[in-house]
């Protein structure tokens, strides 16, 4: 087995005042390369601090996160960032564009914290937007493009920089089942054809069934069928 993501004995907890609120508790979990897992659950089960935590933009209280084979070192903010931009691709419910910038310079938003120079920058953002189908689009600003175009262009921009890793937190959740269809094919042709490893938040049993396996949680805790 080639695990990705291997997590064990993991464990989050947050300060509310003189509360210790517990979010994730005793959690092991295996994510296979090439994988797309679905994870679901009631609202303030812990799903998305779970995707959080994957992804490198939260951190556990306790327990250890290896990713290919190397655990994730959350003490070093620097290291951290660095292994994010790497390694790891993010889509959210909402888009997160610059108004202001084209599709074009929305996508290569994450380059220009590279050392990439400006030929390569645009190769690479042809070839995104290429994948997600708007190349015709590139000049477009958010304003010009309907939401699922905008999130074709969020998927672009998270994929340019070529992670193994997508995390995707209710990437489909403002969005019509038409545009959400499309947008759930693109995101299972990227992990078919591409071999890209996706970890999606849902609470849609229509979009979970997209991926590969779906993992349930509740209350921190994974569910076990």
């Amino acid at each position: 087995m080639n695990n990705i993501v291997q997590i064990r004995d993991l464990g989050k907890n947050y300060q509310k005042g003189p509360t210790t609120v517990q979010v994730l508790s005793g959690l092991d979990l295996d994510i296979e390369k090439g994988e797309f897992v679905a994870l679901v659950g009631p609202s303030g089960s812990g799903k998305t601090t779970l995707l959080n935590i994957i992804g490198g933009i939260d951190a556990p209280s306790s327990g250890s996160v290896a990713f290919d084979g190397r655990e994730v070192n959350y003490g070093d903010d620097g290291r951290l960032a660095r292994w994010r931009a790497e390694h790891v691709g993010f889509v959210f419910q909402f888009y997160h564009l610059l108004p202001m910038l084209s599709a074009m310079r929305n996508v290569e938003l994450p380059l220009l914290l590279t050392r990439m120079g400006a030929a390569e920058r645009q190769q690479r953002c042809v070839l995104a937007l290429g994948l997600v189908g708007l190349s015709d689009r590139a000049g477009h600003r958010p304003a010009e493009l309907s939401g699922g175009e905008q999130q074709r262009v969020a998927i672009a921009r998270a994929i340019v920089s070529d992670p193994g890793l997508l995390v995707c937190d209710e990437p489909t959740g403002d969005l019509d089942r038409e545009s959400s269809t499309q947008i759930l094919q693109l995101l299972r042709d990227l992990n078919g054809q591409h071999g890209k490893t996706i970890v999606m938040v849902t609470h849609d049993p229509y979009a979970a069934a997209f991926a590969d396996r779906t993992v349930s949680m509740e209350k921190g805790k994974l569910q076990v069928a």
